[in-house]
Parts: C-alpha cells; sequence; structure tokens
C-alpha cells in the first residue's frame, strides 16, 4: 500500500472507531500522536490523548447517540487526508458547557444534525492533528444556543 493508502486508513479507523456511534476511546492511543491537535469551530482547542478523550467523553455523556459518519471519499495527499461528514444526536444527558457560544443545561431533547470537513495530518501512522470546519451554525441554532433574526 503507498503512504496515501495508508494514511487514508488510519483516518478511516478514526472516523469509523473514534467518531462513529461506538466510541472506543482506546483508539486514541493507538494512532493519535501523544501531542495531537483536535481543533473545530465549535468548540476550544483540545490537544493529547487525555484532552482529547475526556472532551469526547463529555460530549457523548451529553448526547448519548451522538454519531458521525463519512459522507464521501477520502482524498490523500502526503501527510494530509481530507474528509467531508455528517453528524449528530439528542442532548438528552448532562448540561454541556463546551461550545464557543454557549452552553446547554441538562438533557434538553434538542436534537443537532451537521455537517463539516475535516483535514488530518499523519506522520509516521500516527494523527498529528485534526482540523475540522462545521457547520456550527446550524447545530447551534437547532440546540437553541443561537437564535434567527
Amino acid at each position: 500500500m503507498s503512504l496515501q493508502d495508508d494514511n487514508k486508513a488510519a483516518v478511516g479507523r478514526w472516523f469509523t472507531d473514534f467518531c462513529g456511534k461506538a466510541c472506543d476511546l482506546s483508539v486514541v492511543d493507538e494512532i493519535a500522536a501523544a501531542d495531537m491537535l483536535l481543533k473545530f469551530s465549535l468548540h476550544e482547542p483540545r490537544k493529547g490523548h487525555e484532552d482529547i478523550k475526556g472532551f469526547m467523553t463529555d460530549f457523548r455523556a451529553a448526547f448519548p447517540d451522538l454519531n458521525f459518519w463519512g459522507t464521501a471519499d477520502l482524498i490523500a495527499e502526503g501527510d494530509y487526508v481530507v474528509g467531508q461528514w455528517e453528524g449528530g444526536g439528542t442532548h438528552s444527558g448532562p448540561a454541556f458547557k463546551d461550545f464557543l457560544s454557549g452552553a446547554l443545561p441538562a438533557n434538553t431533547g434538542r436534537k443537532m444534525r451537521f455537517t463539516g470537513t475535516t483535514i488530518l495530518r499523519i506522520k509516521d501512522g500516527k494523527i498529528l492533528e485534526e482540523i475540522g470546519l462545521d457547520d456550527g451554525v446550524t447545530a447551534l441554532t437547532q440546540l437553541g444556543i443561537l437564535r434567527a433574526a
């Protein structure tokens, strides 16, 4: 397999096993660099295994049915892989204060479903960073944090 194929395989596993419905946190230790950077427009940047796992644990506690899935073939060039995705869930858990633009009280029952594009950088089989741009306006509007004018 080529470098690009290996990198796409790692990202595919990240999307399926870590970001997907099952959320296997051990994947972080296996394929993420120790100082990996995770950065999306809705949340503060996260860095390192424990911070990334803690973020996902809290996110999934607040949204127990949270799920993300790819919506297009991955594109790879050198150390970079680009993926498109869709995801969402229902806020049926504890309060969630991690959104940059506001917080949710416990168990609002609100649903969010939104899309995004992510660029991941990989070196020697380890994900160094995942930088994503998501449709945060849609998610935050659905959750009632943002209101239409």
